[in-house]
């Protein structure tokens, strides 16, 4: 699939690049360095991916966009030994979906504008950027096989299928529309909340609102961030003068108040307190993925949804009033 001319009116402008899996971070900064040498706009999708757009750069350096991309290759490997795999289309999912379909080690795959739904058309669904698995199984129970398919479905029996949000967007990505810009982002630190107690604590309960108040502020951070978190840090500091610190991975890349509080409850009870009189308590998010890229899975379990359902709405409700407009009730009883 080649490129359009770059002043042609089907020119792409999103770059998405994959890097070889398991890249130490010092390397994914370099890749991302070079990036940053061909547009001032990248947006760092660690731990080995990332965005470009490149309207700006497109004349800035006179050519079409599989000649960046040729450009980029070329860099990586003479500067830093390893190649990489770029997609590039009209749009992030476009992009995204192009970069799987290149084959390992390294290529460029260029989709234009004109020719996204017939290239889509053909693909498995589960190939379409942002459709996982357990969606991709419940489009197969319904006998949705292709990308094509999807797109000929009515959009309201797709959000029956998976759900308000997730079939709301695979409906329009399946036909090619993603209006989301490349905002630039480097890296992600970690994100993390503390708790001071004004005097040393044994209650049980006032510490596990504690927590929960963490977790809450937590995933709004996250959220409001578009960050994932891939592992949860618990760590307690004591009147000794002691701490403890445990980290847990997560199943999935999650900023939701269900799957943090699950990951937060389970470290604090392999912390076994006991008698310790506790003076602080800190909740830290890493090893961050934009949540843009983590495919969102349907989990079949209504309550869940329901809950997720409720926690946009609570967003909404913190971003108008204050973010302790609303909270879990557990909270606010130790609080008053």
């Amino acid at each position: 699939m080649s490129a359009a001319a770059a002043s042609g009116r089907g020119q792409p402008t999103v770059m998405h690049v994959r890097c070889p899996d398991h890249l130490p971070e010092e390397l994914y900064r370099q890749v991302l360095e070079q990036l940053a040498d061909l547009s001032p706009v990248v947006r760092a999708l660690p731990p080995a991916a990332a965005l470009v757009e490149l309207k700006g750069a497109l004349r800035y350096h006179g050519t079409d966009a599989r000649g960046l991309g040729e450009i980029l290759r070329i860099r990586t490997v003479s500067r830093l030994g390893m190649d990489v795999r770029v997609g590039i289309g009209p749009s992030i999912t476009v992009a995204a979906t192009a970069s799987a379909r290149t084959p390992e080690p390294g290529g460029v795959l260029a989709v234009a504008a004109d020719q996204v739904t017939d290239w889509l058309a053909p693909l498995p669904v589960d190939a379409l950027h942002g459709i996982g698995p357990r969606q991709a199984e419940a489009l197969h129970d319904y006998g949705i096989h292709t990308v094509g398919l999807l797109a000929a479905v009515p959009p309201a029996l797709v959000q029956r299928l998976l759900g308000g949000r997730a079939g709301r967007e695979a409906a329009d990505r399946s036909r090619g529309i993603d209006p989301r810009p490349v905002v630039p982002q480097a890296p992600p630190a970690a994100a993390a909340v503390r708790r001071t107690f004004p005097q040393h604590t044994l209650d049980g309960a006032e510490v596990r609102a504690a927590l929960l108040g963490l977790v809450v502020r937590l995933g709004v951070l996250l959220r409001r961030r578009d960050q994932a978190a891939r592992a949860l840090t618990l760590a307690l500091r004591f009147a000794d003068g002691t701490s403890w610190e445990k980290t847990r991975r997560l199943t999935e890349p999650s900023a939701h108040d269900d799957d943090l509080r699950t990951a937060a409850y389970r470290l604090m009870d392999a912390a076994g307190l006991q008698r310790g009189r506790l003076t602080g308590i800190a909740l830290k998010a890493e090893d961050l993925a934009d949540a843009g890229q983590v495919a969102r899975q349907i989990s079949l379990d209504h309550a869940r949804e329901a809950r997720l359902a409720a926690e946009e709405t609570m967003d909404r409700i913190r971003d108008r009033f204050g973010p302790g407009a609303i909270g879990p009730a557990a909270v606010f009883r130790r609080v008053s």
